[in-house]
């Protein structure tokens, strides 16, 4: 029983950390990556779809992102969809592809984001600590019903929190990576 559960609880922990390392791919640095844009909904043949399904971005240089939309009639979606997100990005229609130049932040900006990336980190341990407390109370529960014994307990418990402290620490580990190359001019 403990094997298959604790793979299931780590499972949960390293879903959370897969979510804040996904939120902080869509954070914009100076540098262009396709990833800034997995956030962008495009209204194509009637309904919301995903970016990534009507069209390849690409990085050309390290300061630009090239979006080339697969059927030229969902080129103006994509570049309303563009204008409307949070990314402050101004696109260039050329043709069937959209350019969009990604401009060098200032030290405010960067600031900004290094603090963004702190709330989203802290959103990321606080998921990863409400595994732990749901397992910690599944734990109670058993041990309660007398399912496993106070030792059995104790080393689940024991388990649980080195679960814990490797999935925090893995998120640390990303928060430093990301405010790093926020703050690289």
């Amino acid at each position: 029983m403990t094997d298959t559960y604790f793979k299931e609880v780590e499972s949960r922990m390293h879903k959370c950390v897969e979510a804040t390392r996904s939120e902080f791919a869509s954070i914009r640095t100076g540098r262009a990556s396709p990833a800034l844009l997995d956030r962008i909904v495009v209204e194509a043949y009637g309904q919301p779809v995903p970016l990534k399904q009507v069209a390849g971005v690409s990085t050309p240089d390290s300061r630009t992102l090239l979006i080339t939309a697969w059927d030229k009639g969902v080129v103006p979606s994509i570049r309303k969809a563009v204008e409307k997100s949070d990314l402050g990005l101004t696109p260039n229609v050329d043709g069937s592809a959209i350019r969009l130049s990604i401009p060098p932040l200032n030290e405010e900006r960067r600031r900004e984001l290094a603090k963004l990336v702190k709330k989203k980190a802290e959103d990321g341990r606080i998921a990863v600590r409400n595994v732990r407390h749901r397992a910690h109370d599944e734990l109670k529960g058993q041990l309660k019903s007398h399912d496993i014994t106070e030792d059995d307990n104790k080393r689940m418990q024991d388990s649980l929190q080195k679960l814990t402290d490797k999935y925090v620490k893995e998120i640390d580990g990303l928060v430093a990576a990301k405010e790093k190359e926020i703050m690289e001019v």
